[in-house]
């Protein structure tokens, strides 16, 4: 195995000096063993994270399951009026006064594309969240809703980010990435932005100074060349700007969407460890590669740590997104996380949203 793994070093290389890979280098590391793979992402990531494993105490917040995009790999969003709801200020700042009692620090605020919520409302919640909770960080609305509400109010994109900052939101988190590439998305999410869509979206955040995360849902109808596309863009992106903090892949849970006819299970660990690791070997410019432990589990997401992941993410003492695909859930405890961090011989450390140590 060392013979082997010694005649694909020059990936590591040629990460650490930040050169590009072509598109069938990047291909051909599906066509690896897992074990070579792994031991490339994992010396990248000692070479630029060293041994410290990050995480962070948050909370998802949706807002409204109010959804016009009825994504066929959504089973969150409300599929009759009445089962459908938009959270009032007061619900939300109970939520985020829970949050920050228990000694959080990161809010992300996501939820369903609806004409019912303007701009006015969004600034009126996040100036009067910062004004009462000074010390949160709102890393709140993706890519989809910030497009969505500049259409709806007939704004820019550059309008509407810059009234948002204004108000207090701090970052941009990479959901509504999915795969990016136009053929997966025309049959998974065909009513929602498109992969440039996105991309110009995250473009613009990062030249008014917002720093976003990017993330990659896997493990649906894309193939390796499709994933290899969607590394290709926020690599392409990060080169020019800069402004990924944090690149975060996550699987598919099929059950309880419209893909469970045809998708009964999401795809093993092995094949999520096996692009976690692709990820960090192809991501160059990106520094912070998280664990999913919501999606993986526990004793998988420590295994993580060993292809290319140095950060655990965060305690999510709130989800809605993934649990309604009928993935089990609970919070993470700070301690529960310290603990698997530690078990697997590694030092550990809480952050903020900005990956300052705390």
């Amino acid at each position: 195995m060392n013979t082997v793994y010694s005649e694909w070093k020059e990936y590591v290389e040629r990460n650490l000096e930040g050169v590009d890979l072509r598109f069938k280098e990047a291909l051909h590391l599906f066509e690896l063993p897992l074990p070579v793979i792994g031991g490339l992402a994992d010396e990248i990531r000692s070479a630029k994270c060293g041994e410290l494993v990050t995480f962070v105490v948050d909370r998802n917040i949706s807002y409204t399951n109010r959804c016009v995009s009825r994504c066929k790999f959504c089973a969150f969003y409300a599929k009759r009026q009445e089962e459908s709801y938009i959270l009032s200020k007061e619900e939300i700042l109970m939520k985020v006064k829970e949050t920050v009692d228990v000694g959080g620090t990161q809010i992300l605020i996501q939820g369903g594309l609806t004409s019912k919520i303007g701009i006015e409302w969004f600034e009126d919640l996040f100036s009067t969240i910062k004004r009462k909770f000074p010390g949160i960080q709102l890393h709140s609305l993706s890519p989809p809703e910030v497009y969505f509400i500049a259409r709806n109010e007939g704004l820019s994109i550059r309008e509407t980010l810059g009234r948002l900052k204004e108000a207090g939101l701090d970052s941009l988190p990479g959901g509504g990435a999915e795969i990016l590439s136009d053929r997966v998305r025309k049959v998974v999410s065909p009513n929602k932005v498109s992969a440039d869509g996105w991309i110009g979206v995250m473009e613009t955040a990062h030249g008014i100074g917002m720093k976003t995360t990017a993330t990659m849902m896997f493990g649906h109808i894309e193939h390796n060349e499709d994933i290899i596309e969607h590394l290709f863009r926020i690599r392409d992106l990060q080169n020019k700007t800069g402004g990924f903090t944090a690149f975060i892949p996550w699987t598919f849970q099929p059950k309880n969407t419209e893909l469970y006819d045809i998708i009964k299970e999401p795809v093993s660990a092995t094949r999520y460890l096996q692009v976690l690791a692709i990820a960090r070997i192809v991501l160059h410019s990106v520094k912070n590669i998280q664990a999913s432990w919501l999606t993986q589990d526990f004793e998988v997401a420590k295994l993580a740590l060993f292809f290319g992941a140095n950060d655990f993410g965060g305690t999510i003492l709130e989800e809605n997104v993934v649990t309604a695909a009928g993935k089990e859930y609970k919070p993470a405890k700070v301690e529960e996380i310290v603990k698997a961090v530690k078990s697997v011989g590694r030092l550990v450390a809480q952050r903020n949203t900005g990956y300052k140590i705390l």
